[in-house]
Protein backbone atom coordinates (compact mmCIF):
# COMPACT_ATOMS: atom_id res chain seq x y z
CA UNK A 1 0.00 0.00 0.00
CA UNK A 2 1.27 3.46 -0.79
CA UNK A 3 2.16 5.64 2.13
CA UNK A 4 -0.28 8.39 2.94
CA UNK A 5 2.55 10.88 2.67
CA UNK A 6 3.13 10.19 -0.98
CA UNK A 7 1.74 12.18 -3.86
CA UNK A 8 0.04 10.43 -6.71
CA UNK A 9 -1.21 11.53 -10.07
CA UNK A 10 -2.86 9.52 -12.78
CA UNK A 11 -0.40 8.66 -15.54
CA UNK A 12 -1.01 9.99 -19.02
CA UNK A 13 -2.92 7.73 -21.33
CA UNK A 14 -1.30 6.10 -24.28
CA UNK A 15 -2.33 7.52 -27.66
CA UNK A 16 -5.86 6.49 -28.44
CA UNK A 17 -6.60 5.14 -24.96
CA UNK A 18 -9.08 7.85 -24.11
CA UNK A 19 -10.13 8.99 -27.49
CA UNK A 20 -9.44 8.47 -31.17
CA UNK A 21 -5.83 9.12 -32.09
CA UNK A 22 -4.45 9.44 -35.57
CA UNK A 23 -4.43 5.71 -36.17
CA UNK A 24 -7.81 4.78 -34.64
CA UNK A 25 -9.59 2.42 -36.98
CA UNK A 26 -6.35 1.58 -38.78
CA UNK A 27 -4.37 -1.63 -38.78
CA UNK A 28 -1.96 -0.41 -36.11
CA UNK A 29 -4.76 0.38 -33.67
CA UNK A 30 -6.48 -2.94 -34.26
CA UNK A 31 -3.23 -4.77 -33.60
CA UNK A 32 -2.78 -2.84 -30.37
CA UNK A 33 -6.22 -3.48 -28.90
CA UNK A 34 -7.59 -6.38 -30.93
CA UNK A 35 -10.98 -6.36 -32.58
CA UNK A 36 -13.43 -4.09 -30.70
CA UNK A 37 -16.36 -6.24 -31.87
CA UNK A 38 -14.84 -9.47 -30.57
CA UNK A 39 -13.80 -7.79 -27.33
CA UNK A 40 -17.37 -6.57 -26.83
CA UNK A 41 -18.64 -10.09 -27.51
CA UNK A 42 -16.41 -11.52 -24.77
CA UNK A 43 -17.38 -8.82 -22.24
CA UNK A 44 -21.08 -9.28 -23.05
CA UNK A 45 -20.73 -13.04 -22.57
CA UNK A 46 -19.27 -12.49 -19.10
CA UNK A 47 -22.09 -10.09 -18.26
CA UNK A 48 -24.62 -12.65 -19.51
CA UNK A 49 -23.17 -15.38 -17.29
CA UNK A 50 -23.12 -13.16 -14.20
CA UNK A 51 -26.74 -12.07 -14.82
CA UNK A 52 -27.94 -15.64 -15.31
CA UNK A 53 -26.36 -16.66 -12.04
CA UNK A 54 -27.97 -13.79 -10.13
CA UNK A 55 -31.61 -14.51 -10.97
CA UNK A 56 -31.22 -18.27 -11.25
CA UNK A 57 -29.97 -18.52 -7.63
CA UNK A 58 -32.83 -16.44 -6.20
CA UNK A 59 -35.40 -18.81 -7.68
CA UNK A 60 -33.60 -21.92 -6.43
CA UNK A 61 -32.99 -20.69 -2.88
CA UNK A 62 -36.02 -22.43 -1.27
CA UNK A 63 -35.01 -25.80 -2.72
CA UNK A 64 -31.40 -25.32 -1.62
CA UNK A 65 -32.46 -24.64 1.96
CA UNK A 66 -34.79 -27.62 2.07
CA UNK A 67 -32.35 -30.16 0.57
CA UNK A 68 -29.36 -29.00 2.63
CA UNK A 69 -31.39 -28.71 5.81
CA UNK A 70 -30.31 -25.10 6.22
CA UNK A 71 -32.24 -22.53 8.28
CA UNK A 72 -33.46 -19.52 6.36
CA UNK A 73 -31.19 -17.14 8.24
CA UNK A 74 -28.19 -19.14 6.98
CA UNK A 75 -29.13 -19.95 3.40
CA UNK A 76 -29.92 -16.29 2.70
CA UNK A 77 -26.14 -15.70 2.79
CA UNK A 78 -25.84 -17.64 -0.45
CA UNK A 79 -27.03 -14.37 -1.99
CA UNK A 80 -25.74 -11.84 0.53
CA UNK A 81 -22.13 -13.07 0.68
CA UNK A 82 -21.94 -12.91 -3.12
CA UNK A 83 -23.14 -9.30 -3.06
CA UNK A 84 -20.85 -8.34 -0.17
CA UNK A 85 -17.70 -9.83 -1.73
CA UNK A 86 -18.35 -8.28 -5.15
CA UNK A 87 -19.04 -4.91 -3.52
CA UNK A 88 -15.73 -4.96 -1.67
CA UNK A 89 -13.42 -6.46 -4.28
CA UNK A 90 -14.54 -4.31 -7.18
CA UNK A 91 -13.18 -1.32 -5.24
CA UNK A 92 -9.60 -2.49 -5.81
CA UNK A 93 -9.59 -4.99 -8.67
CA UNK A 94 -10.04 -2.22 -11.26
CA UNK A 95 -6.77 -0.72 -10.01
CA UNK A 96 -5.13 -4.15 -9.92
CA UNK A 97 -6.16 -4.42 -13.57
CA UNK A 98 -4.37 -1.13 -14.23
CA UNK A 99 -1.20 -2.67 -12.77
CA UNK A 100 -1.22 -6.25 -14.10
CA UNK A 101 -3.43 -5.89 -17.17
CA UNK A 102 -7.20 -5.71 -17.45
CA UNK A 103 -7.49 -8.44 -20.06
CA UNK A 104 -5.42 -10.83 -17.96
CA UNK A 105 -7.54 -10.26 -14.86
CA UNK A 106 -10.77 -10.53 -16.84
CA UNK A 107 -9.69 -13.92 -18.19
CA UNK A 108 -8.75 -15.09 -14.70
CA UNK A 109 -12.19 -13.94 -13.55
CA UNK A 110 -13.87 -16.14 -16.13
CA UNK A 111 -11.79 -19.12 -14.98
CA UNK A 112 -12.35 -18.59 -11.25
CA UNK A 113 -16.08 -18.06 -11.75
CA UNK A 114 -16.35 -21.28 -13.74
CA UNK A 115 -14.44 -23.43 -11.24
CA UNK A 116 -16.38 -21.95 -8.31
CA UNK A 117 -19.66 -22.72 -10.09
CA UNK A 118 -18.72 -26.39 -10.24
CA UNK A 119 -17.83 -26.31 -6.53
CA UNK A 120 -21.26 -24.81 -5.79
CA UNK A 121 -22.88 -27.62 -7.73
CA UNK A 122 -21.17 -30.35 -5.72
CA UNK A 123 -21.57 -28.60 -2.34
CA UNK A 124 -22.26 -31.19 0.43
CA UNK A 125 -23.42 -28.59 2.99
CA UNK A 126 -24.81 -25.09 3.28
CA UNK A 127 -21.51 -23.65 4.59
CA UNK A 128 -19.56 -25.21 1.70
CA UNK A 129 -22.07 -23.72 -0.71
CA UNK A 130 -21.80 -20.27 0.88
CA UNK A 131 -18.00 -20.43 0.77
CA UNK A 132 -18.07 -21.49 -2.88
CA UNK A 133 -20.39 -18.58 -3.64
CA UNK A 134 -17.80 -16.30 -2.05
CA UNK A 135 -15.17 -17.71 -4.42
CA UNK A 136 -17.60 -17.29 -7.31
CA UNK A 137 -17.95 -13.65 -6.29
CA UNK A 138 -14.17 -13.25 -6.56
CA UNK A 139 -14.34 -14.36 -10.19
CA UNK A 140 -17.31 -12.09 -10.88
CA UNK A 141 -15.46 -9.15 -9.31
CA UNK A 142 -12.44 -9.70 -11.55
CA UNK A 143 -14.73 -9.45 -14.57
CA UNK A 144 -17.06 -6.68 -13.43
CA UNK A 145 -14.34 -4.34 -12.13
CA UNK A 146 -12.44 -4.45 -15.43
CA UNK A 147 -15.21 -4.73 -18.02
CA UNK A 148 -15.94 -1.00 -18.27
CA UNK A 149 -12.25 -0.16 -18.61
CA UNK A 150 -11.80 -2.78 -21.35
CA UNK A 151 -14.70 -1.23 -23.27
CA UNK A 152 -13.09 2.19 -22.85
CA UNK A 153 -9.78 0.77 -24.12
CA UNK A 154 -11.36 -0.63 -27.29
CA UNK A 155 -13.93 2.05 -28.16
CA UNK A 156 -13.51 5.81 -28.66
CA UNK A 157 -15.75 8.10 -26.58
CA UNK A 158 -18.31 8.67 -29.34
CA UNK A 159 -18.99 4.90 -29.59
CA UNK A 160 -18.98 3.87 -25.94
CA UNK A 161 -22.69 4.46 -25.38
CA UNK A 162 -23.42 1.95 -28.13
CA UNK A 163 -21.01 -0.55 -26.55
CA UNK A 164 -22.48 -0.14 -23.07
CA UNK A 165 -25.91 -0.66 -24.61
CA UNK A 166 -24.87 -4.16 -25.64
CA UNK A 167 -23.59 -4.83 -22.13
CA UNK A 168 -27.01 -3.83 -20.80
CA UNK A 169 -28.54 -6.18 -23.37
CA UNK A 170 -26.36 -9.00 -22.03
CA UNK A 171 -27.53 -8.28 -18.50
CA UNK A 172 -31.22 -8.15 -19.42
CA UNK A 173 -31.00 -11.28 -21.56
CA UNK A 174 -29.12 -13.09 -18.80
CA UNK A 175 -31.74 -12.09 -16.24
CA UNK A 176 -34.51 -13.45 -18.48
CA UNK A 177 -32.63 -16.68 -19.10
CA UNK A 178 -31.95 -17.02 -15.39
CA UNK A 179 -35.64 -16.64 -14.58
CA UNK A 180 -36.74 -19.22 -17.14
CA UNK A 181 -33.86 -21.66 -16.67
CA UNK A 182 -33.95 -21.35 -12.88
CA UNK A 183 -37.53 -22.54 -12.67
CA UNK A 184 -37.17 -25.25 -15.30
CA UNK A 185 -33.79 -26.65 -14.17
CA UNK A 186 -34.68 -26.59 -10.47
CA UNK A 187 -37.98 -28.28 -11.16
CA UNK A 188 -36.82 -31.00 -13.54
CA UNK A 189 -33.09 -31.53 -12.85
CA UNK A 190 -32.40 -30.11 -9.38
CA UNK A 191 -30.79 -26.96 -8.02
CA UNK A 192 -27.21 -28.20 -8.47
CA UNK A 193 -27.53 -27.98 -12.24
CA UNK A 194 -28.13 -24.23 -12.10
CA UNK A 195 -24.42 -23.98 -11.25
CA UNK A 196 -23.26 -26.70 -13.61
CA UNK A 197 -24.79 -24.76 -16.52
CA UNK A 198 -22.04 -22.16 -16.05
CA UNK A 199 -19.28 -24.66 -16.85
CA UNK A 200 -19.64 -24.77 -20.67
CA UNK A 201 -20.34 -21.02 -20.86
CA UNK A 202 -17.28 -20.28 -18.76
CA UNK A 203 -15.04 -22.61 -20.77
CA UNK A 204 -16.02 -20.84 -23.98
CA UNK A 205 -15.51 -17.47 -22.29
CA UNK A 206 -11.98 -18.32 -21.13
CA UNK A 207 -11.04 -19.54 -24.62
CA UNK A 208 -12.42 -16.41 -26.28
CA UNK A 209 -10.76 -14.12 -23.73
CA UNK A 210 -7.36 -15.68 -24.32
CA UNK A 211 -7.73 -15.28 -28.08
CA UNK A 212 -9.39 -11.86 -28.19
CA UNK A 213 -8.57 -9.51 -25.32
CA UNK A 214 -5.34 -7.54 -25.27
CA UNK A 215 -3.84 -5.35 -22.56
CA UNK A 216 -3.52 -1.85 -23.99
CA UNK A 217 -1.42 -0.31 -21.24
CA UNK A 218 -0.46 -0.78 -17.62
CA UNK A 219 0.01 1.73 -14.83
CA UNK A 220 1.65 1.51 -11.41
CA UNK A 221 -1.51 2.53 -9.60
CA UNK A 222 -1.22 2.48 -5.77
CA UNK A 223 -3.79 0.49 -3.83
CA UNK A 224 -5.78 1.78 -0.86
CA UNK A 225 -5.71 -1.24 1.43
CA UNK A 226 -6.47 0.85 4.52
CA UNK A 227 -9.60 2.28 2.95
CA UNK A 228 -10.52 -1.18 1.68
CA UNK A 229 -10.33 -2.61 5.21
CA UNK A 230 -12.32 0.21 6.81
CA UNK A 231 -15.01 0.20 4.12
CA UNK A 232 -15.30 -3.59 4.23
CA UNK A 233 -15.63 -3.60 8.01
CA UNK A 234 -18.29 -0.89 7.96
CA UNK A 235 -20.35 -2.51 5.21
CA UNK A 236 -20.02 -6.00 6.71
CA UNK A 237 -21.15 -4.88 10.16
CA UNK A 238 -24.13 -2.95 8.77
CA UNK A 239 -25.20 -5.87 6.56
CA UNK A 240 -24.91 -8.50 9.28
CA UNK A 241 -26.66 -6.28 11.82
CA UNK A 242 -29.54 -5.54 9.45
CA UNK A 243 -30.02 -9.22 8.56
CA UNK A 244 -29.95 -10.16 12.25
CA UNK A 245 -32.61 -7.50 12.87
CA UNK A 246 -34.74 -8.92 10.06
CA UNK A 247 -34.33 -12.43 11.52
CA UNK A 248 -34.78 -11.80 15.24
CA UNK A 249 -36.07 -8.27 15.71
CA UNK A 250 -34.27 -5.48 17.49
CA UNK A 251 -31.87 -6.76 20.16
CA UNK A 252 -28.58 -5.58 21.70
CA UNK A 253 -26.33 -7.55 19.36
CA UNK A 254 -27.73 -6.12 16.13
CA UNK A 255 -27.98 -2.65 17.66
CA UNK A 256 -24.27 -2.83 18.47
CA UNK A 257 -23.40 -4.14 15.00
CA UNK A 258 -25.37 -1.41 13.22
CA UNK A 259 -23.96 1.40 15.38
CA UNK A 260 -20.40 0.09 15.05
CA UNK A 261 -20.78 -0.27 11.27
CA UNK A 262 -22.05 3.28 10.88
CA UNK A 263 -19.27 4.63 13.11
CA UNK A 264 -16.63 2.93 10.96
CA UNK A 265 -17.61 5.21 8.08
CA UNK A 266 -16.12 8.13 10.03
CA UNK A 267 -12.51 6.84 10.07
CA UNK A 268 -13.06 5.67 6.50
CA UNK A 269 -13.89 9.23 5.45
CA UNK A 270 -10.93 10.65 7.34
CA UNK A 271 -8.57 8.07 5.86
CA UNK A 272 -9.79 8.74 2.34
CA UNK A 273 -9.10 12.45 2.72
CA UNK A 274 -5.46 11.67 3.48
CA UNK A 275 -4.80 8.57 1.35
CA UNK A 276 -2.37 8.84 -1.54
CA UNK A 277 -4.59 6.76 -3.82
CA UNK A 278 -8.01 6.84 -2.15
CA UNK A 279 -10.67 4.23 -2.62
CA UNK A 280 -13.21 7.04 -2.94
CA UNK A 281 -11.40 9.77 -4.83
CA UNK A 282 -12.97 13.06 -3.76
CA UNK A 283 -11.30 14.80 -6.70
CA UNK A 284 -13.59 12.84 -9.01
CA UNK A 285 -16.60 13.80 -6.92
CA UNK A 286 -15.55 17.41 -7.35
CA UNK A 287 -16.53 17.14 -11.04
CA UNK A 288 -20.28 17.67 -11.10
CA UNK A 289 -21.05 15.45 -14.07
CA UNK A 290 -18.98 12.57 -12.69
CA UNK A 291 -20.27 12.95 -9.11
CA UNK A 292 -23.94 13.14 -10.09
CA UNK A 293 -23.63 10.24 -12.54
CA UNK A 294 -22.02 8.04 -9.88
CA UNK A 295 -24.62 9.10 -7.30
CA UNK A 296 -27.44 8.30 -9.74
CA UNK A 297 -25.97 4.85 -10.29
CA UNK A 298 -25.82 4.18 -6.55
CA UNK A 299 -29.33 5.45 -5.87
CA UNK A 300 -30.82 3.55 -8.81
CA UNK A 301 -29.38 0.33 -7.39
CA UNK A 302 -30.55 1.19 -3.88
CA UNK A 303 -34.06 2.07 -4.96
CA UNK A 304 -34.85 -0.20 -7.86
CA UNK A 305 -33.55 -3.62 -6.84
CA UNK A 306 -35.73 -3.37 -3.76
CA UNK A 307 -38.70 -2.75 -6.05
CA UNK A 308 -38.12 -5.92 -8.06
CA UNK A 309 -37.59 -7.90 -4.86
CA UNK A 310 -40.76 -6.51 -3.24
CA UNK A 311 -42.75 -7.23 -6.39
CA UNK A 312 -41.62 -10.85 -6.21
CA UNK A 313 -42.84 -11.04 -2.61
CA UNK A 314 -46.17 -9.55 -3.64
CA UNK A 315 -46.67 -12.08 -6.41
CA UNK A 316 -45.63 -15.07 -4.30
CA UNK A 317 -46.77 -14.15 -0.80
CA UNK A 318 -49.90 -12.10 -1.45
CA UNK A 319 -51.11 -13.49 -4.79
CA UNK A 320 -50.01 -17.08 -4.15
CA UNK A 321 -48.08 -17.62 -7.39
CA UNK A 322 -45.27 -20.14 -7.64
CA UNK A 323 -41.73 -18.73 -7.92
CA UNK A 324 -41.59 -19.67 -11.60
CA UNK A 325 -45.00 -18.20 -12.46
CA UNK A 326 -44.15 -15.01 -10.57
CA UNK A 327 -40.81 -14.71 -12.32
CA UNK A 328 -42.31 -15.23 -15.77
CA UNK A 329 -44.43 -12.11 -15.26
CA UNK A 330 -41.15 -10.15 -15.04
CA UNK A 331 -39.80 -11.46 -18.36
CA UNK A 332 -41.50 -8.80 -20.58
CA UNK A 333 -39.84 -5.99 -18.62
CA UNK A 334 -36.37 -7.52 -18.81
CA UNK A 335 -36.87 -8.25 -22.50
CA UNK A 336 -37.95 -4.65 -23.18
CA UNK A 337 -34.89 -3.29 -21.42
CA UNK A 338 -32.63 -5.67 -23.30
CA UNK A 339 -34.04 -4.78 -26.71
CA UNK A 340 -33.91 -1.03 -26.09
CA UNK A 341 -30.44 -0.87 -24.49
CA UNK A 342 -28.29 -0.94 -27.67
CA UNK A 343 -30.49 1.67 -29.37
CA UNK A 344 -30.54 3.89 -26.28
CA UNK A 345 -26.77 3.60 -26.00
CA UNK A 346 -26.35 4.69 -29.62
CA UNK A 347 -28.79 7.56 -29.02
CA UNK A 348 -26.82 8.61 -25.92
CA UNK A 349 -23.71 8.91 -28.10
CA UNK A 350 -25.55 11.55 -30.16
CA UNK A 351 -27.70 13.33 -27.56
CA UNK A 352 -25.61 12.97 -24.41
CA UNK A 353 -26.48 11.13 -21.22
CA UNK A 354 -28.58 13.61 -19.24
CA UNK A 355 -31.87 13.41 -21.16
CA UNK A 356 -31.95 9.63 -21.60
CA UNK A 357 -30.71 8.71 -18.12
CA UNK A 358 -33.11 11.11 -16.41
CA UNK A 359 -36.07 9.98 -18.51
CA UNK A 360 -35.22 6.37 -17.68
CA UNK A 361 -35.23 7.11 -13.95
CA UNK A 362 -38.57 8.94 -14.24
CA UNK A 363 -40.08 5.92 -16.00
CA UNK A 364 -38.86 3.67 -13.20
CA UNK A 365 -40.32 6.09 -10.64
CA UNK A 366 -43.68 6.03 -12.43
CA UNK A 367 -43.56 2.22 -12.36
CA UNK A 368 -42.87 2.20 -8.62
CA UNK A 369 -45.91 4.40 -7.93
CA UNK A 370 -48.00 2.10 -10.12
CA UNK A 371 -46.77 -0.97 -8.21
CA UNK A 372 -47.84 0.73 -4.97
CA UNK A 373 -51.42 0.85 -6.30
CA UNK A 374 -51.63 -2.93 -6.68
CA UNK A 375 -54.13 -4.67 -4.42
CA UNK A 376 -54.81 -8.31 -3.57
CA UNK A 377 -57.19 -8.68 -6.54
CA UNK A 378 -55.49 -6.46 -9.17
CA UNK A 379 -55.31 -8.01 -12.66
CA UNK A 380 -51.98 -9.72 -13.23
CA UNK A 381 -51.92 -8.19 -16.71
CA UNK A 382 -51.46 -4.82 -14.99
CA UNK A 383 -48.22 -6.13 -13.48
CA UNK A 384 -46.95 -7.04 -16.94
CA UNK A 385 -47.81 -3.59 -18.27
CA UNK A 386 -45.92 -1.87 -15.46
CA UNK A 387 -42.86 -4.05 -16.02
CA UNK A 388 -42.78 -2.84 -19.63
CA UNK A 389 -42.54 0.75 -18.38
CA UNK A 390 -39.83 0.01 -15.82
CA UNK A 391 -37.95 -2.17 -18.32
CA UNK A 392 -37.90 0.68 -20.82
CA UNK A 393 -36.59 2.99 -18.09
CA UNK A 394 -33.81 0.58 -17.21
CA UNK A 395 -32.88 0.20 -20.87
CA UNK A 396 -32.54 3.98 -21.15
CA UNK A 397 -30.72 4.67 -17.88
CA UNK A 398 -27.89 2.15 -17.74
CA UNK A 399 -26.14 2.59 -21.12
CA UNK A 400 -26.46 6.38 -20.99
CA UNK A 401 -25.25 6.70 -17.39
CA UNK A 402 -22.35 4.27 -17.80
CA UNK A 403 -21.22 6.03 -20.96
CA UNK A 404 -21.25 9.37 -19.11
CA UNK A 405 -19.09 7.98 -16.29
CA UNK A 406 -16.47 6.42 -18.54
CA UNK A 407 -16.49 9.35 -20.99
CA UNK A 408 -15.52 11.66 -18.13
CA UNK A 409 -12.96 9.33 -16.54
CA UNK A 410 -9.55 11.05 -16.37
CA UNK A 411 -6.88 9.74 -18.68
CA UNK A 412 -5.03 6.85 -17.08
CA UNK A 413 -7.77 6.26 -14.49
CA UNK A 414 -10.17 3.99 -16.37
CA UNK A 415 -9.63 1.06 -14.02
CA UNK A 416 -10.02 3.17 -10.88
CA UNK A 417 -13.21 4.83 -12.16
CA UNK A 418 -14.70 1.54 -13.38
CA UNK A 419 -13.97 0.02 -9.97
CA UNK A 420 -15.56 2.99 -8.20
CA UNK A 421 -18.66 2.73 -10.40
CA UNK A 422 -18.96 -0.99 -9.64
CA UNK A 423 -18.40 -0.37 -5.92
CA UNK A 424 -21.22 2.17 -5.70
CA UNK A 425 -23.61 0.10 -7.81
CA UNK A 426 -22.93 -3.05 -5.82
CA UNK A 427 -23.21 -1.20 -2.51
CA UNK A 428 -26.62 0.07 -3.56
CA UNK A 429 -27.62 -3.44 -4.62
CA UNK A 430 -26.55 -4.99 -1.31
CA UNK A 431 -28.23 -2.33 0.81
CA UNK A 432 -31.35 -2.54 -1.33
CA UNK A 433 -31.65 -6.24 -0.62
CA UNK A 434 -31.14 -5.64 3.12
CA UNK A 435 -33.65 -2.77 3.05
CA UNK A 436 -36.33 -4.88 1.38
CA UNK A 437 -35.97 -7.70 3.91
CA UNK A 438 -35.98 -5.33 6.90
CA UNK A 439 -39.08 -3.39 5.85
CA UNK A 440 -41.05 -6.49 4.87
CA UNK A 441 -40.23 -8.25 8.13
CA UNK A 442 -41.73 -5.38 10.12
CA UNK A 443 -45.31 -6.07 8.97
CA UNK A 444 -45.75 -9.76 9.81
CA UNK A 445 -43.92 -12.23 12.07
CA UNK A 446 -40.32 -12.43 10.91
CA UNK A 447 -40.27 -16.15 10.30
CA UNK A 448 -43.29 -15.72 8.04
CA UNK A 449 -41.66 -12.85 6.14
CA UNK A 450 -38.50 -14.89 5.59
CA UNK A 451 -40.56 -17.81 4.34
CA UNK A 452 -42.37 -15.51 1.91
CA UNK A 453 -39.10 -13.97 0.75
CA UNK A 454 -37.79 -17.45 -0.01
CA UNK A 455 -41.05 -18.49 -1.66
CA UNK A 456 -41.85 -21.27 0.82
CA UNK A 457 -45.23 -20.06 2.03
CA UNK A 458 -48.18 -17.87 1.05
CA UNK A 459 -50.11 -15.20 2.93
CA UNK A 460 -53.87 -15.04 2.84
CA UNK A 461 -56.62 -12.98 4.41
CA UNK A 462 -55.80 -10.22 6.89
CA UNK A 463 -52.15 -11.24 7.15
CA UNK A 464 -51.80 -10.86 3.40
CA UNK A 465 -53.36 -7.39 3.51
CA UNK A 466 -50.98 -6.35 6.31
CA UNK A 467 -47.99 -7.62 4.37
CA UNK A 468 -49.18 -5.75 1.28
CA UNK A 469 -49.34 -2.55 3.36
CA UNK A 470 -45.72 -3.10 4.36
CA UNK A 471 -44.76 -3.62 0.72
CA UNK A 472 -46.50 -0.35 -0.17
CA UNK A 473 -44.48 1.49 2.48
CA UNK A 474 -41.27 0.02 1.12
CA UNK A 475 -42.25 1.00 -2.42
CA UNK A 476 -42.83 4.60 -1.37
CA UNK A 477 -39.36 4.66 0.21
CA UNK A 478 -37.93 3.30 -3.04
CA UNK A 479 -39.85 5.94 -4.96
CA UNK A 480 -38.26 8.70 -2.88
CA UNK A 481 -34.80 7.24 -3.57
CA UNK A 482 -35.47 7.10 -7.32
CA UNK A 483 -36.84 10.66 -7.29
CA UNK A 484 -33.57 11.90 -5.76
CA UNK A 485 -31.63 9.89 -8.36
CA UNK A 486 -33.65 11.51 -11.16
CA UNK A 487 -33.06 14.98 -9.73
CA UNK A 488 -29.30 14.45 -9.55
CA UNK A 489 -29.31 13.02 -13.07
CA UNK A 490 -31.12 16.09 -14.39
CA UNK A 491 -28.65 18.42 -12.67
CA UNK A 492 -25.53 16.61 -13.88
CA UNK A 493 -24.96 18.90 -16.86
CA UNK A 494 -24.18 18.04 -20.50
CA UNK A 495 -21.22 16.03 -21.80
CA UNK A 496 -18.05 18.08 -22.26
CA UNK A 497 -16.75 18.24 -25.80
CA UNK A 498 -13.68 16.18 -24.91
CA UNK A 499 -12.77 13.73 -22.15
CA UNK A 500 -10.91 15.32 -19.23
CA UNK A 501 -7.20 15.06 -18.77
CA UNK A 502 -5.57 13.75 -15.62
CA UNK A 503 -6.62 15.49 -12.41
CA UNK A 504 -4.01 17.40 -10.44
CA UNK A 505 -1.86 15.39 -8.03
CA UNK A 506 -3.43 14.67 -4.66
CA UNK A 507 -1.18 15.31 -1.70
CA UNK A 508 -1.92 14.13 1.80
CA UNK A 509 -2.70 16.56 4.55
CA UNK A 510 -0.04 16.61 7.19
Amino acid sequence: MASSAEAVSYPPAAPGANGPGPEVGGAAERRRTGSPTLALLVITLGTLMAAIDTTIVILALPTMGQELGSPLGTVIWVILLYLLVTTLLTTQLGRVGDIFGRARLYTWGFAVFTVASVLCGIAPSDLFLIGSRGLQAVGASLMVANSGAIVADHFPPERRGHAFGYLALGWSLGAVLGIVLGGAITTYLGWRYIFFVNAPIGAVGVWLSLRTLRDVERHRTPLDLGGFGLFGTALGLVSYGAIDFASHGLRPINEALLVAGLLFFVPFYLWERRAAAPLLDFRLLGQRLMAYSLASSFLQGLGYLAVVFLLTMYLQGVRGLSPLDAALLLVPGYATGGVLSPYMGRLADRLGSRLLATTGLLLMLAGVLAYASLRVDSPLGLVVGITLVTGAGSGMFWPANNAAIMHNAPRGAYGAVAGLRSMLTNTGTLLSFVLAISIASGTVPRYVAYAVILGTTKLIGGVGAAFLHGIDNALFVSGVVLAVAALLSALRGPHPSAPPGPPPPLRSRE
